[in-house]
């Protein structure tokens, strides 16, 4: 990782040798951390389940990897960005192995601009660099009510709400609990997912 590193930040092109996995192809020349990632492959069609799986991933300290459609590719930075933050690092592979192969690497807020006009055709591995440790921060109040509330509202039960909540933060799950009942009280957990 680290030789890969170093020639992706002086720009010498790393080229990965084919393989039985797009995703081992991607990691090996990525330059982000291969010492532990998660595939999570291609991500639901469904608009909740998907964003349920990015928020796990946005937490996540090691390097995620995804499939992603060149049709959606647009709604996937977006999605992204929005809930990894605009400065984590990623890279787009794309055509590995072949004779058009890319390798696009920068910010999400940089994907999303530089995609924003062009929809490239082909097979895309779409890596995401981890959740660095200093960057596990403790939400606000309100920023949990606000997500528990998304939730609750795509039809959630209270205390799956919660449980979706915990796992995307650094809260633990009692506290997130307590909170919910405070604001949302029992009524909703009583609602079936």
């Amino acid at each position: 990782m680290e030789l890969v590193k170093l020639c992706v930040n002086e720009n010498i092109p790393v080229i990965p040798i084919p393989g039985p996995s797009a995703l081992v192809a991607g990691l090996s020349a990525s330059g982000l951390a291969t010492d532990e990632f998660t595939f999570v492959g291609f991500l639901p069609k469904h608009s909740g389940s998907r964003r349920e799986r990015l928020i796990v991933s946005a937490n996540e300290t090691a390097t995620q990897i995804f499939f992603v459609p060149p049709h959606k590719l647009c709604q996937f930075i977006e999605e992204g960005a929005s809930l990894f933050g605009e400065q984590r690092r990623c890279v787009i592979a794309r055509e590995m192995t072949k004779l058009h192969e890319e390798f696009w690497r920068g910010t999400l807020g940089e994907a999303k601009e530089a995609f924003s006009t062009r929809q490239p055709k082909g097979e895309i591995t779409f890596l995401i660099e981890g959740k660095a440790d200093y960057m596990v921060e403790t939400p606000s109040e309100s920023q949990l009510e606000n997500e528990l509330r998304e939730l609750i509202s795509r039809g959630h039960s209270l205390s799956t709400a919660v449980k979706l909540v915990a796992i995307g933060t650094s809260v633990r799950r009692k506290a997130v609990y307590s909170l919910a009942l405070r604001k949302f009280g029992k009524e909703h957990d009583t609602k079936q997912d």
